[in-house]
């Protein structure tokens, strides 16, 4: 590990020593690159410039210069498909406003000398109204990219990093009418977005997949690189799929004159690809498929429900009730055992004609308990914590009504 990051710290400082601008990425692992977002920019590429000046800083400043204003001048005639002659010539100072950054794809600086390919990013919020292109426009539903090169007899798509995966995750897609969802390879996606889930058929894990990464379809781009010898020429076959089924749009072949020139024909294989699922999408060949569609589920019954009853932990209350006789006291049970909360009365003292104590288990306060023995009609009160029951009297019978023993008045019968 060390020696690794020692070379890498070797190489940088060479490339520095021999000039130009080195752009570096911490990277860990081998896993996929994080795709550059590229929402909120417009991008124009391949402006040449060769322009001279006072001295190395000067003639980069003055190429920085013509760059913008031919960058703009091209960008307007790709928007409005017109020729260059007739874009607008904006100052520098607007011009200023409106670049987001400069991109250097090839330099070499001099004493006095500049000679470069650059490409200009433009800010879509400044120079929308200047282009004509009002924000950002989605026209498709959003499809979720699988790039998968095929070299060497193998399948790869985000598990180890590959220059075809590193060209989708530099290519700009603000400009294109197609909503890419890029994946990074970091985390979870080398096993969920492989080679391999590519000629899956299943669509309960498609589904899965693409609800995941909150997509609506999928895109497989797929290239094909032969090299002839270790270093030499190249040729890349590449072709373009939609959906699970892998439904072929299209295809293409480039090719590189050596090892170094690949990285410049997988970024233009991505710009063909991504014209061969524009023209997809114009002929309505990105249909969704249906069984990728995941259903909502139906709408929860209400059920009524009653209303939960908190249990009450039963306790001991201890009554003191007077008895006069063994029916009284029998009596007085059973009017104690219909107490609602009333689980069990036991006798703890029985003492007939006098006080006898009973032990009841009841749910509840002791004052709910005392409540429900006055409604009776019974004297309770509260003696330290114990309660003293007088049940009374029984009701007295109604008196029978006198018996009529008048006698009518003799002739009267």
């Amino acid at each position: 590990m060390a020696r690794r990051t020692a070379f890498h710290i070797a190489a940088a400082a060479a490339a520095l020593v021999a000039g130009g601008i080195v752009v570096a990425q911490m990277e860990s692992g081998d896993r996929g690159i994080a795709p550059i977002d590229s929402s909120g920019t417009l991008e124009i590429t391949g402006i040449h410039v060769d322009v001279g000046g006072k001295d190395a800083n000067a003639a980069r400043y003055a190429g920085w210069r013509v760059a913008q204003r031919e960058g703009f001048r091209a960008l307007w005639a790709k928007q409005h498909g017109r020729p260059v002659s007739e874009s607008p010539n904006l100052s520098d100072s607007v011009l200023d406003t409106l670049v987001s950054s400069i991109i250097v794809e090839r330099e070499q600086i001099g004493p006095t000398r500049y000679i470069a390919d650059l490409g200009i990013l433009f800010d879509r919020a400044r120079a929308g109204e200047m282009l004509g292109v009002a924000g950002v426009v989605r026209r498709s539903a959003p499809m979720l990219l699988i790039p998968v090169l095929v070299t060497g007899a193998t399948m790869t798509s985000v598990e180890q990093r590959n220059v075809w995966q590193r060209s989708w995750a530099q290519f700009r897609t603000s400009q294109s009418p197609i909503d890419y969802v890029r994946v990074s390879g970091a985390g979870v996606d080398p096993l969920l977005i492989n080679a391999a889930q590519t000629e899956r058929p299943g669509r309960g894990w498609w589904r899965n997949i693409i609800d995941y990464y909150g997509a609506a379809d999928v895109l497989v781009a797929e290239a094909s690189l032969h090299r002839e010898y270790p270093g030499g020429p190249a040729v890349a076959r590449f072709i373009g799929r939609h959906g699970p089924d892998g439904e072929i749009l299209g295809g293409f072949e480039l090719q590189a004159k050596d090892s170094a020139d690949i990285p410049r024909m997988m970024a233009e294989g991505v710009a063909r690809m991504d014209q061969l699922f524009t023209l997809a999408l114009a002929n309505g060949r990105l249909r969704r498929d249906s069984s990728l569609i995941i259903a909502e589920p139906p709408p929860p019954v209400e059920e009524v429900t009653e209303p939960v009853k908190v249990a009450v932990a039963p306790r001991i209350v201890q009554l003191q009730i007077l008895t006069r006789d063994e029916a009284g006291l029998s009596s007085a049970f059973g009017a104690i055992r219909g107490i609602v909360g009333v689980d069990a009365v036991s006798p703890r003292n029985t003492a007939i004609g006098g006080w006898s104590i009973l032990l009841v288990t009841y749910r509840g306060e002791p004052s709910a308990l005392a409540s429900a023995m006055s409604a009776r009609g019974w004297s309770v009160s509260d003696v330290g914590g114990t309660l003293r029951v007088n049940p009374g009297l029984p009701a007295p019978t109604a008196p029978k009504p006198p018996a009529d023993n008048s006698q009518a008045p003799a002739g009267q019968e």
